[in-house]
């Protein structure tokens, strides 16, 4: 079991910049971002496994980064440029290690955190 804490969400306006972190409480290969705006799918957002490799969704690709502090399993996702688009609930998520596994994938992860939101005003 992997529990997933999450923090930093928030209020911002357009075109400014939030962090999002959550804690792991132990290793996971793929650590990644998921979000769900009211009446819409939950949708991947970005990730990272642990060989380094990052992904993101075509939405938030240059605008948005994922990183893993060196010493623990605590990782981010920081979002600049934001967008009234972004507004959403973000999910944390962890998975571990499957042959051939791409991290992008809400099925190839298994632990969840809580929920963050993130608004975005024009």
């Amino acid at each position: 079991q992997v529990q997933l804490v999450e923090s930093g969400g928030g209020s911002v306006q357009t075109g400014g910049s939030l962090t999002l972190s959550c804690t792991a409480s132990r290793f996971a290969f793929c650590l990644g971002w998921f979000r769900q705006a009211p009446g819409k799918e939950r949708e991947w957002v970005a990730s990272r496994d642990n060989r380094g490799r990052t992904r993101f969704a075509d939405s938030v690709t240059g605008r948005f980064t994922i990183s893993k502090d060196h010493l623990n399993e605590r990782f981010h996702l920081q979002m600049t440029s934001l967008r009234p688009e972004d507004t959403a609930m973000y999910y944390c998520a962890a998975g571990n290690y499957k042959f051939d596994t791409e991290c992008r994938f809400s099925s190839e992860f298994s632990y969840w955190g809580q929920g963050t939101q993130v608004t975005v005003s024009s």
